[in-house]
Formats: C-alpha cells, structure tokens, sequence
C-alpha cells in the first residue's frame, strides 16, 4: 500500500464566512458540516460534491460555537448576544432562541442523550438547559471568572469546564457541586473535552500546552508543549488514541496519545486556526480559521494497523522545528534542509480536491523501505549503538506497547465494572425504599 494513504490529505476548503471561523461540527453521519463564525452567521455545508451552503441568519453579534445533537435533527448556537439557538438545519433555517445569559456566550454543546445542552459564559457561569422543551433548567456559579468551554461527559453524569480564573472544574449534575477542580498557574484553558471513554479530559491552554487529566485519579496524565502560540480547541478521535489541536500558531497538530508523541503537524490555514473536529467515525476532521476558511481533512492513519503506525512513528526523530518528516503542507512541496521556509496554501478553487501528501516529492520519508532502514542503521552506529541492543530495544518496546494497550483495556473494564456496581447499589437502594414503602 502506497506510503502516502496513511498522511492526513486536505480534501476540499470552503470559502462563504466573511470572518473568522469560530466553531465547526459535523452531523452524525459526517454528509453535513455546521460552521459558527464572527460575521454572525451559521452556515451548513453539504458534503456531497454538487451540494451548496446554506446561511442562517439570526444571532445579531458574533456566533461563538456551534455543535449538531447527537441524532442531526438540531443545530445549537452561542453568541456575543448572549443567546442560545436552536435550529432546524434545514432550507429555510427556522430557529428558537434560549435566553438567560447576561454576558456573552463562549460554548454551546449538547449531552449525549441530546436531551440536554450545556452553556458557558462571560456571566461567570454555567447554563444547562432543556432541549425538548427550550428552557433554561439550572445554573452553575462558582467560577471566578469568564467560563470559556463547558462539556458533558459521556455518560451526562458530570461536566468539565474551564475559565479564565485559571481552573478546571469537574461537577457533578446530579448535585450540582464542583467535585474537582483542577489549577494550572501557566495560563488558562480556551477548550475542555472528554475522551470517549469519559475517564480522561483535555484541556488547550493559552499557554501553548495541552494537558490530559485523569479524573479519576484526579491527577494529571500528559503534558504537551507543541505549539508556538495559545491553543484554542482540541478533538479527540473516536477511538480515543490519537488528539488533534487547533493552535493560533496556524497549524493543527496530531497526537498519538497511547505513545505520547507529536505524530503530524498539518500547515495550510493562513492564521490562527480556531476550531477543530473529528467526525463521528473518525474518517474525516474539519478546521476553521481566522482566515475565514473552513478545511475539510481525510484522516486516512487511522485505518492502518497499530504496529504499522508505530513503525512510521520511530523513524521521527524531531518534536517540531525543524520541520519533520510527517508535517504536510497542502498542495506545495517543502524541502527538509536549512534553508527551509514557510510554505503558505495558494489554492483558488473552493471545490477542488488538493493532492494528498504523496505530492510532497521532497520528503525523505518518501524514500524506499531499505533506503529507511539504511538511514536507522547509520543513526544507530554514529549513537554507537550495536545491532544486538537496537534488536534488544526495539522488543522491549513492543513489549511496552503490549502493555500500554492492555492497561487501555483494562482501564476500560474496569469503567465497565465501575458503573455495573453503581447501577446495583442503585437498584438495591429502589429496592429497600419499596420495602419501607411496603412496610
């Protein structure tokens, strides 16, 4: 298979916003793309090649985020108004207004029942409200300052959020009480989510970090420093492996979070990138920018097999600058060597495909598989390193993989476990109150 199909490819991009692109979110079928945008408008893609946009016109400042419920059926919406939306993506773009804010509003999002939507806002607060019937339910209030991004868990049980007071905060909807909070004194978190498994949450910090926190341990997992400029959103792949982050650096930047390393690093946004989102399945991911342009990405990595993957991964021998050998530049080839400049996209038709990363002739990874191993060989003996002990090092490290992958399940048998009992203490407190009841 050729070694190309396993790069992120840039497939189309998307020009109709007049302003930067604050949001981007697909349906769950990954055939419709909604967009959220400083020009105060909405805008759904049709995904399909002859589908055009359609604008929706409502919000009378700028639209903050955007996200369609779980069953496609609705499209939320924040904005500097101070309102929520409720649209029907369709033609003629109906939509309901939720008020209750007194200050813009930063994120929208619904839980994954899509019964519920939760908001946060420069009010200081957290809003949760009922989808069905468009009304305000109940707020939370204990953050110090402006709440930037707030997330549902999985399961609806708790919600992550962060604020410019420098925490995140972990509560539980039941009770309504902070059940964790967590400081980072380097800056503040733009964007929160949880993996899928919903027992690890991201954070994308103005402070160029990204950082994964375990809540149930409540301590922090992983520390990333890849960026040159603040991180503004994060999305998790749905198989819970791989992060990508959207950084006002102007490049997006993939994590390969069982291995722990930067694996991609994705240039062609003329600016801070502001948004970003994986789709349902994983197959696709979509980037907004101040640029105004909406990216719509072919993952491609993620079909091949773990090992394979891991192999691409040890011929990286760079973090970032200068630039390795996974980066992608879009449409233009980039020599590796010291003279090494910028390379910006110049596409001008919205609708045709760019070439996948085979077109960048340059890269040495396009090298053939013995000139590779060659080139490892060379590595090994100017680190004088025997052939004996890279064979030695090597197995460890998949020893190290074996294990990596199977604390991954482990840890989710054991939430498995964990929400098997709660649901039987439940049933046995339902049980005992009916026999007093009885009584």
């Amino acid at each position: 298979m050729a070694s190309a199909l396993e790069d992120p490819a840039l497939i189309r991009s998307f020009r109709g916003h007049r302003a930067a692109v604050t949001g981007v979110a697909f349906n769950a079928g990954a055939t419709e793309l909604a967009t959220s945008s400083l020009d105060r408008f909405l805008m759904i893609w049709k995904l399909k090649a002859q589908s055009r946009a359609f604008r929706f016109v409502g919000h009378t400042e700028a639209v903050t985020s955007v996200q369609f419920s779980p069953d496609g059926q609705l499209v939320a919406s924040a904005s500097q108004d101070r309102t929520l939306r409720l649209w029907i993506p369709c033609i003629h773009g109906e939509s309901s207004v939720l008020k209750g804010h007194t200050a813009p509003v930063r994120s929208v999002s619904f839980s994954h029942d899509g019964h519920l939507l939760v908001s946060a806002s420069n009010d200081k607060s957290i809003k949760i409200w009922s989808v069905r019937r468009q009304r305000f339910f109940f707020s939370i209030s204990q953050h110090t300052h402006w709440v930037r991004c707030a997330k549902f868990s999985p399961d609806g049980r708790i919600i992550a959020s962060c604020s410019e007071d420098k925490t995140v905060k972990i509560w539980d909807t039941r009770n309504k009480t902070c059940v964790d909070s967590f400081i980072d004194y380097g800056g503040f978190a733009n964007f929160v989510d949880f993996n899928p498994s919903g027992t690890c949450i991201a954070s994308a910090g103005s402070n160029h970090t990204v950082r994964l926190w375990d809540i149930r341990m409540n301590k922090l997992l992983q520390h990333y420093r890849v960026h040159r400029a603040g991180v503004n959103c994060v999305s998790f792949h749905p198989s819970g492996n791989y992060l990508i982050t959207a950084s006002t650096d102007g490049t997006l930047k993939i994590l390969d979070l069982l291995e722990g390393r930067l694996i991609y690093t994705l240039h062609g946004h003329k600016g801070p990138v502001l948004s970003v989102a994986f789709s349902k399945g994983g197959e696709k991911f979509a980037s907004g920018g101040a640029d105004a342009r909406v990216f719509l990405w072919k993952t491609n990595f993620d079909s091949f097999d773990y090992k394979e993957v891991l192999k691409q991964h040890s011929r990286r021998m760079h973090t970032d600058d200068p630039p390795h050998l996974l980066d992608i530049y879009p449409r233009s080839p980039h020599p590796h060597n010291e003279r090494f400049q910028s390379v910006e996209d110049d596409v001008s038709s919205e609708d045709s495909p760019y070439p996948p990363a085979s077109a960048l002739a340059t890269s040495p990874k396009r090298k053939s598989e013995n000139e590779s191993e060659s080139a490892m060989h060379n590595v090994e003996k100017q680190r004088g390193i025997s052939p004996s002990l890279g064979n030695a090092l090597e197995h460890i490290v998949e020893q190290l993989d074996v294990l990596t992958l199977t604390i991954s399940i482990l840890e989710q048998r054991l939430t498995l476990t964990e929400d098997k009992l709660k649901e039987c203490l439940e049933n046995q407190q339902k049980m005992l109150l009916q026999g007093r009841e009885g009584e």
